[in-house]
């Protein structure tokens, strides 16, 4: 018996000491989440919609006059109340002079309005008009993706390429622990969970080749 307890405080002895963790929090960070596309249909609409239509064509201009409906009436008064002053004496030639002006002024714009103008000629020039039409549009498209070996489906607004963005999750990178060893506590960050106790060599709490020293 003697020998046998004797084994046991030995085996006690050289045991290797634990910390007790008392809580390991996951530290997270955002990933996207994509899936694998097997197939993708467009979703198409009917729309009314505007377009500008533009053509060339011929039209027929006449070349600026040299006279005015303004000019025509004065070279008409001049000429009339010359004509006019060769008629009669005193008074008369005078009425006659202002007859002949008057009369000269009205034919001569009478004259400029009613003229066809100069010669004719043609210019192409470019017309446009805004027409109204039906027309298909695409307005999304349906996508069958494969994730983590299952089918699932989806509506997205663009033609997705290889993969479709399903969505984000928080993927674990390490742990924040608080750990308890005779009295004393500590933190340190892990990459791995700890279980639920840490090993202490030599008084430090030995985690991943970094010794911890059991301090609060």
């Amino acid at each position: 018996m003697l020998a046998g307890g004797g084994a046991i405080a030995a085996y006690q002895a050289y045991s290797t000491p634990y910390a007790e963790v008392v809580s390991a929090t996951p530290i997270t960070e955002k990933e996207p989440i994509y899936g694998d596309v097997v197939a993708s249909n467009a979703i198409t609409e009917m729309r009314t919609g505007e377009r500008q239509v533009c053509t060339e064509r011929e039209v027929e201009k006449r070349r600026a006059e040299r006279f005015g409906d303004k000019d025509g009436m004065v070279v008409g008064a001049v000429v009339g109340g010359l004509l006019g002053n060769q008629v009669g004496k005193g008074d008369g030639r005078k009425l006659a002079t202002v007859a002949g002006a008057v009369g000269g002024a009205y034919a001569g714009r009478e004259i400029d309005r009613r003229h066809q103008g100069g010669q004719k000629y043609t210019e192409v020039e470019q017309v446009c008009e805004t027409v109204t039409e039906p027309r298909e549009e695409i307005v999304g498209y349906d996508v069958t993706y494969r994730s983590e070996g299952e089918l699932g489906s989806m509506r997205v607004d663009r033609k997705p390429g290889a993969q479709v963005l399903l969505g984000e999750r928080d993927r674990i990178v390490g742990y924040d622990v608080t750990w308890r060893y005779e009295g004393q506590t500590g933190q340190l960050v892990m990459d791995e969970d700890p279980g639920d106790r840490l090993p202490v060599a030599d008084g430090v709490i030995a985690v991943a080749g970094k010794d911890t020293p059991p301090k609060g």
